[in-house]
């Protein structure tokens, strides 16, 4: 039995491509930054300042939480998310790592 497309890769890489799925949707980028803005955030606030359904938010909320970079606490009947400031951290160094290298690479 042959490996995975993502067993071939190391853990870093695999991370960093999960990140950056997350960061994929436009939808998920202006959620990421009213939170940032914010601080914290009740989801029906972010369907009220979204153009997009509750269900579609709920959607995008479920992805950003299944990589880690939002966390929510549950106060019925509401949930409050916000940024996890480790996760936001592991995500800038290793963008900031992977840039480095490409930076560094040359072409010609």
């Amino acid at each position: 039995m042959g490996l995975s497309k993502t067993e071939v890769f190391s853990d870093n890489d695999n991370r960093i491509a999960d990140l950056a799925k997350a960061f994929a949707h436009p939808a998920r980028v202006a959620i990421l930054r009213l939170l940032a803005q914010k601080k914290a955030c009740i989801c029906g606030d972010l369907v009220d300042e979204l153009p997009l359904s509750q269900a579609t938010v709920s959607q995008h909320l479920k992805e950003l939480k299944r990589i880690g970079i939002v966390k929510g606490s549950i106060e019925p009947p509401r949930v409050c998310y916000c940024i996890n400031e480790e996760v936001w951290e592991e995500a800038e160094q290793a963008f900031d790592g992977l840039f480095a290298v490409l930076l560094k690479a040359s072409c010609c």
